[in-house]
């Protein structure tokens, strides 16, 4: 943090600097109008055309802004004030570069170098080369002299503190709501599943407290020379039952832990937070028996209790293997999510035969050259039956807390679609949902 002197000091340099700059009038209102307008107009592509806008407006010129698309870390056309024969996203000239020092191209543009804040370059969500975000391109002009290329040199600056800030906020808006969104995933896929520990510690509870009173009454019993074989026998076999008790408690305690901590340790993972968004850490696995298979598990005994049965013939063969190479905990919480879901919106249907059927369905198949050419992908299914989605509305449930008209007498926010929705697109994936006969699928489809 700079003192108040040091800032009176640069005050008075500017001061200096702007009485030596001697801008025109309309040089000086031009500079106001765009500070005003990068006030008003809050979305960044309102801000891209009002930056070629003022140079129209004020010096009938035409321009061109190219900015660094973060993606594909190259720069693409954003904004023109021609309205013909440039086409958004295309790349410049290749005479149109960047440069330490404006300079004029044999076109008759004059090309000026966009940069960002220096001290803040690596808060940027992408990659820039020298701190160059972009280049602003005016045309038509051949020689516009030393006072005027200053002027559009300090416009160029102004664009690029200004994107450089809009960016920065951007970033943390999607940040603060990404951390807002994985507190949603860290609720649904470990607080509250968390709360079935304390079923399984009553559990065990009454089984340790169960084989005390029964040692207690076989001492008792013993010490008084009242416990012939039959009695022994008898306390044998309570004693075993009450151990295989004990045996599946334990069982269902470090299937839960070992389930919590995949989720602890995917959800919390640090990079997430540094990045503001989900990263990932892939490996090859047996997507059935190290993915679908553990999270079924979850939820088997609810859906017993629901009168929901499993039917694992709806699509493609569950046991057959498929290796593939995901973020394990990811893509459990995935199936996490499908089958919750299921278990909330499955509702009984009578099938062709008649019969009355309340019933969930998973698999997968493989679509050939799904993601192009030789590139094939595997689509991964969870049926459940019940009455379809309506049209309207299938195109949205994949949205953030989109919720459709017949489940709000559910609880739910809305998020876990959404959630499916990205952790399978950062795997390069993709999700998608079908009305099919007796029920609703959905689905997502990783390369293979």
């Amino acid at each position: 943090m700079k003192n108040r002197q040091y800032i009176y000091e640069r005050a008075e340099e500017k001061k200096t600097d702007y009485q030596s700059y001697n801008f025109t009038q309309k040089e000086n209102d031009a500079l106001k109008t765009f500070f005003d307008l990068a006030q008003e107009f809050d979305d960044i592509e309102d801000f891209y055309n009002v930056c070629v806008t003022i140079l129209k407006s004020f010096f009938d010129k035409d321009a061109d802004l190219y900015i660094v698309d973060p993606k594909l870390n190259t720069l693409a056309l954003v904004a023109s004030t021609e309205n013909h024969g440039k086409n958004r996203n295309s790349s410049p000239p290749a005479d149109v570069i960047p440069a330490d020092q404006p300079y004029y191209t044999e076109t008759e543009s004059l090309v000026l170098t966009i940069r960002g804040k220096e001290p803040l370059i690596e808060k940027l969500p992408f990659e820039v080369t020298d701190d160059v975000l972009g280049l602003l391109v005016i045309y038509p002009v051949k020689d516009l002299g030393e006072h005027r290329e200053l002027f559009f040199e300090k416009y160029a600056n102004r664009i690029g503190f200004n994107m450089h800030n809009r960016i920065l906020v951007k970033k943390n808006i999607e940040h603060l709501e990404f951390i807002k969104s994985l507190v949603a995933d860290i609720e649904h896929n470990i607080i509250v599943p968390n709360m079935v520990y304390k079923l399984f510690l009553r559990g065990l509870r009454k089984k340790i407290e169960k084989n005390i009173e029964m040692e207690k009454e076989f001492l008792d019993k013993s010490s008084m020379g009242q416990c012939d074989d039959n009695c022994m026998s008898d306390f044998l076999k309570e004693f075993n039952d009450t151990n295989q008790g004990l045996t599946l408690e334990l069982q269902n305690i470090e299937k839960h832990y070992k389930n919590m901590s995949l989720f602890i340790e995917t959800l919390f993972r640090k990079s997430h937070f540094d990045q503001g968004r989900l990263t990932l850490r892939t490996k090859s696995c047996n997507m059935k028996d190290d993915v679908v298979q553990p999270q079924l598990e979850r939820y088997i005994e609810i859906l017993k209790r629901m009168g929901i049965s499993v039917d694992d013939r709806f699509s493609g063969i569950p046991d057959a293997e498929i290796i593939t190479v995901v973020d394990v905990g990811l893509i459990a919480q995935v199936y996490a999510n499908l089958f919750s879901n299921a278990v909330k919106y499955t509702q009984e249907i009578t099938t062709d035969s008649g019969e009355t059927k309340k019933y969930i369905s998973y698999g997968h198949e493989v679509i050939t050259d799904f993601f192009g050419p030789g590139k094939d992908g595997v689509k991964f299914n969870v049926f459940n039956s019940g009455p379809h989605i309506p049209e309207d509305e299938r195109t949205k449930i994949f949205e953030e807390s989109y919720r459709g008209r017949n489940v709000k007498n559910q609880p739910g926010t809305g998020h876990g679609l959404s959630f499916i929705k990205n952790a399978v697109e950062i795997h390069g994936g993709k999700v998608g949902y079908e009305a099919t006969h007796n029920g609703n699928n959905f689905y997502f489809i990783l390369p293979k």
